[in-house]
């Protein structure tokens, strides 16, 4: 029984901010994106907006590569952005940015885009973080996708980095989530039996001219169309780079246990989308404080709870994929909160301390700068 490679590699959307004025910057300069690409290659990339630069590491064949080729990327991207006096935040939404105002990249896809979604994809002022993990077989893929749906609350809820949104505390630690929702072809993955009965499905879309290839579907969990591997979509980005590769980790591990249980000829239950999406909205909502449902109890139960079992259920995956000092991270972030948890608490201490809403939101760029560069 082949085992899949479980390679591992991660894309990042940072947002770019002036360092003067700490908004987003509307249009790029010039020369950014090609001083980018001069020093990173093809690991950096344009982004919808002007004001966001995706970068992605190569196929790692171990955590510890995956933090040597983020480290470089989020060092470079600020090097090169820090000469036009700004700075690359690992946010899913900046604070207090105004989306009508912002720049698209003028290229075709992103102006087919454009004309093809209207307002809902210029509202689209959010970054996230896809992490793909190498599942060679194109059946097992569509198996592991069907399976690991039940997964994709928890990596949402340590992830969560967009409590702010237009300069008010929108009440959801990950507000990304239902801007993003508003597009086509988004949320929780049907059942599929096969990936010749998902290609099928696939193939009706294209040839009837309502998308030109899979690269079009957004789904939270999805087969990449460009990679043999499987790709989580849900997570928010997380500002700390340890942050990221915890969950980064727990989703590989995830993978591997579903692949033990298969030689075991075990497999994980599946639940209804309805269910799923029920969690995946106490994780948008709560992140880390409440509870997600316990499907097989009918209660909830507290995530740090949820959080310690999961990492218990796959340590010896973690083990054997030599990754469990990062898994052992997911409880340091239950601990001392995600990114969206500091970001309120920064606000909060700045306005106590006398300082006005926007100079607070100012104080809260500051921070996810910072935090972001901090590797």
């Amino acid at each position: 029984m082949p085992q899949p490679s479980f390679t591992i590699g991660i894309e990042e959307e940072y947002l770019i901010v002036d360092l003067e004025t700490r908004e987003l910057v509307r249009e790029a300069p010039s020369g950014l994106m090609a001083d980018c690409k001069k020093l990173l290659g093809d690991k950096a990339s344009s982004e919808f907006l002007q004001s966001q630069i995706e970068i992605g590491t190569s196929v790692c064949s171990s955590i510890r590569q995956l933090r040597e080729e983020l480290t470089e990327l989020r060092l470079g991207v600020a090097e090169v952005t820090g000469r036009y006096g700004l700075a690359p935040m690992a946010a899913s939404t900046h604070p207090f940015a105004d989306w009508s105002q912002q720049f698209t990249t003028n290229a075709e896809r992103y102006n087919d885009l454009a004309e093809d979604l209207k307002t809902v994809v210029r509202r689209l002022v959010t970054s996230g973080m896809h992490i793909h993990i190498g599942i060679d077989d194109d059946n097992l893929r569509i198996d592991f996708m069907n399976q690991a749906s039940y997964f994709l609350p928890h990596l949402l809820a340590l992830s969560t980095s967009s409590p702010f949104w237009e300069g008010a505390d929108s009440g959801l630690k990950s507000y990304r989530m239902p801007v993003f929702r508003a597009l086509p072809r988004t949320g929780i993955p049907p059942k599929f039996t096969s990936w010749g009965e998902y290609q099928r499905h696939v193939d009706i879309l294209v040839d009837a001219g309502v998308i030109e290839d899979a690269t079009k579907i957004w789904w939270d969990l999805r087969p990449s169309a460009r990679y043999p591997t499987l790709e989580s979509r849900i997570t928010d980005i997380p500002t700390r780079l340890e942050d990221t590769l915890a969950i980064g980790t727990l989703f590989r591990s995830i993978m591997h246990m579903l692949d033990r249980l298969r030689r075991d000829n075990r497999r994980w239950r599946q639940y209804s989308e309805m269910l799923i999406e029920e969690n995946v909205w106490r994780a948008e909502r709560y992140g880390i404080d409440h509870s997600l449902m316990d499907f097989g109890k009918s209660q909830l139960v507290p995530f740090k709870e949820l959080a310690y079992e999961l990492v218990e259920l796959v340590r010896e995956d973690a083990e054997e994929l030599d990754c469990v000092a990062e898994l052992e991270h997911v409880r340091t972030i239950t601990e001392q909160g995600t990114s969206a948890d500091r970001q309120l608490n920064v606000y909060a201490k700045s306005v106590a301390g006398g300082r006005s809403h926007h100079d607070a939101l100012c104080d809260v760029v500051d921070s996810l700068v910072q935090e972001t560069i901090a590797v």
